[in-house]
């Protein structure tokens, strides 16, 4: 398989994220559920590795937020909590904690435990249905959203994010939003990240083929990553999260059409090929949920293009392994040293004298 362009997610393929956006995931459940709602604090923590692995191989779930609010609403309705539809607005997260305790307190309910069993049954539910939140929605109806502040504005109503982004940033997260840390004053967990492919490879990859990033991060945290792992001379492009939502307003403006381009849209991909700049390129994708399958998949449609999974953390190989298998991926690899066929072969010279 000879590339001209190798295109990368960044979480979980260039960067391992198992301590930092996972463990955030579940400290966001542990705070929202504990300190916002008032459950009894569980020992042991409220979702594991696998579960959010899990979820995640469901589809529809590459961001990190629309994660947390998915197994939030799904802990809610196995909790025995009475059903809030509504999300009442409010002008402030003070507000709506003070709102969320008050509905919780008189509430009957219990401290919610996952059965794998009833989780693997309900997640099947949601890929039939269409994948993230809108699969769970299908589900569950709207019997829970109420309870789950996960839109809007960072300052005013979206609790899970904010949330999320302080726990993730850090100090960061003041120098970022200059907004105060309200939930969590400690280390931001990105700092907890580490480089998954070792940049020697990207050494031998650059001499070779245009490598570019297409990632569902915010900008400033992929630049983040770039900056501490030293990792921008090897890439010729970079997508993010910003971009996808630009193009997404764009559209809005002209069409008055709500689009989605984050993955699994094929947006980021294109947009990165195409910056390169590489006619007809022979091109890769490589990503490690199911969206990143899905998007490379989408993307065939114009371009010539390889959808490769890759299982880059020891953790729930087997469970990521299935689901790539499930939706199609082109390859799988689990050795970062794998990369290395990518390469064009290398001819032998001619020898000399005509032997």
């Amino acid at each position: 398989m000879n590339l001209d362009i190798l295109i990368f997610d960044m979480d979980g393929v260039l960067i391992d994220v198992s301590k930092s956006y996972r463990k955030t995931i579940q400290r966001t459940i542990q705070i929202y559920l504990e300190t916002c709602l008032g459950f009894e604090r569980k020992r042991g923590g409220w979702v594991t590795n696998e579960e959010i692995s899990l979820l995640k191989s469901a589809g529809g779930f590459n961001s990190d937020w629309d994660a947390t609010s998915g197994l939030l609403l799904y802990l809610l309705s196995i909790s025995g909590i009475h059903p809030l539809q509504k999300r009442k607005r409010f002008s402030s997260l003070q507000e709506i904690i003070l709102y969320l305790k008050t509905k919780s307190s008189v509430a009957q309910r219990k401290t919610p435990t996952v059965n794998r069993e009833h989780l693997l049954s309900f997640l099947e539910k949601v890929t039939s249905s269409g994948g993230g939140l809108r699969g769970i929605r299908r589900i569950l109806g709207s019997s829970w959203e109420g309870w789950v502040y996960r839109t809007g504005d960072l300052g005013q109503e979206n609790l899970v994010e904010r949330i999320f982004q302080e726990i993730y940033l850090g100090r960061q997260f003041a120098f970022h939003y200059h907004l105060p840390r309200l939930f969590c004053k400690r280390e931001g967990l990105y700092l907890q990240e580490k480089l998954l492919i070792p940049r020697k490879i990207f050494s031998s990859l650059r001499k070779k083929l245009r490598m570019g990033i297409a990632s569902g991060r915010l900008r400033f945290e992929a630049e983040l990553a770039l900056e501490r792992f030293r990792l921008r001379p090897y890439f010729n492009t970079l997508v993010t999260l910003d971009e996808c939502e630009e193009e997404e307003k764009r559209i809005f403006k002209s069409t008055g059409k709500k689009i989605q381009c984050s993955k699994p849209q094929p947006y980021s991909i294109l947009r990165a090929v195409r910056e390169i700049g590489i006619p007809n390129p022979r091109c890769g994708y490589i990503g490690d949920v199911v969206d990143d399958i899905w998007a490379a998949r989408a993307a065939k449609k114009e371009l010539e293009i390889a959808a490769i999974g890759f299982l880059g953390t020891p953790a729930n190989r087997k469970v990521m392994e299935k689901a790539f298998i499930r939706v199609g991926a082109d390859l799988i690899i689990e050795n970062p040293k794998e990369l290395l066929r990518f390469l064009p072969p290398i001819h032998s010279l001619p020898l000399k004298g005509g032997e």
